[in-house]
C-alpha cells in the first residue's frame, strides 16, 4: 500500500513524525508532502497569487511553500504521475478538530483535497489538555484505528475524521463512530491591542468557545474519553431544503 502523509503543522511537526512512525508499521511505501511551515487554520485554501516551491527534504519527504491543500495537490500532480497513493493520511494535528473546527482545519482540508481527487482520505488530530506526553493517546491508538479503516472500501468523496482524547493511552475507553458536533463560536475571544507604531490590531482566540455536547457527537465522545471517528462528505448540499427552495422559485 502506498501511503501519502501530510499535515497543517508543517514538515517538522512532532505529530507528523509520530504519524510517519505509525505509517511505517502499516506499509513500506510511505511518502510525505507537507507545508514547509505551520499552516493551522488555513482551511481549504489554495495559493493562487504566489509561486509554490517543492523542496526535497529526504527520501520520499518533501516540503511545500504553501498550504496543506497545495501540498496534496502538488504531490498528486508532480510526485505520483504514474502510481498514485492508495490512501492519504493527514495529521497528527496538534489539537483537536471537532465539530465546526473542520471548516477551518488545514488538517481536514488536506484530506478533503485528496477525497476530491478520488482517493481514500483520513484526518487525525490529538486533543490537548494539561502537560505530559501530549500525543500519548494517538501514539497508543492510531495504528489500532487505522488498520480496520485501511481494510475497508471507503465511500468516494468522503473523509474519515479521527480525534484522540487528551489522556494516556491506557485511559482511552475505546472507539466511537459519531456525527459531527457544533460549537458556539459567538463566544470566541478577541484580543485588542496597539502595535509599536501606534496602530490598532485584533487577535482572534478560541479559549472561551462553548461546546454543545449533544448526544452522539464527536465532542461528546472526546469528552467521555473515547477516540472519535466521524465520516465527513465533500458534498455540502442540504438535501432536505431542495424541495422547499424549488417551490419558492416555481412559476
Amino acid at each position: 500500500m502506498r501511503i501519502l502523509l501530510t499535515n497543517d503543522d508543517g514538515i517538522h511537526a512532532p505529530g507528523l513524525a509520530l504519524l510517519e512512525r505509525i505509517a511505517g508499521e502499516l506499509s513500506d511505501d510511505v511518502w510525505v508532502c507537507a507545508p514547509a511551515v505551520e499552516q493551522s487554520g488555513t482551511g481549504h485554501s489554495l495559493t493562487l497569487h504566489l509561486p509554490v516551491r517543492l523542496h526535497e527534504m529526504g527520501e520520499r519527504r518533501f516540503a511545500v511553500t504553501g498550504t496543506p491543500t497545495d501540498s496534496v495537490n502538488l504531490a498528486l500532480r508532480k510526485l505520483f504521475t504514474e502510481h498514485r497513493p492508495d490512501v492519504v493520511i493527514s495529521g497528527i494535528n496538534h489539537g483537536e478538530n471537532l465539530g465546526d473546527d473542520v471548516t477551518y482545519s488545514g488538517t481536514v482540508s488536506a484530506a478533503m483535497e485528496a477525497a476530491l481527487a478520488g482517493l481514500p482520505a483520513i484526518a487525525l488530530s490529538q486533543a490537548l489538555r494539561g502537560t505530559g506526553n501530549l500525543f500519548a493517546a494517538a501514539e497508543g491508538w492510531a495504528a489500532r484505528v487505522l488498520r480496520p479503516l485501511l481494510a475497508l472500501q471507503l465511500a468516494r468523496r468522503t473523509v474519515i475524521n479521527i480525534n484522540f482524547p487528551p489522556c494516556p493511552a491506557d485511559a482511552v475507553r475505546g472507539v466511537r463512530v459519531v456525527r459531527q458536533g457544533f460549537h458556539d463560536y459567538r463566544r470566541g475571544s478577541l484580543v485588542e491591542g496597539v502595535d509599536p507604531r501606534g496602530r490598532p490590531y485584533f487577535w482572534f482566540g478560541l479559549d472561551d468557545i462553548e461546546h454543545t455536547l449533544d448526544h452522539g457527537t464527536d465532542l461528546e465522545a472526546i469528552g467521555d474519553g473515547f477516540v472519535s471517528v466521524t465520516p465527513l462528505q465533500v458534498d455540502l448540499t442540504h438535501h432536505a431544503s431542495i424541495g422547499t427552495l424549488a417551490e419558492a422559485f416555481a412559476e
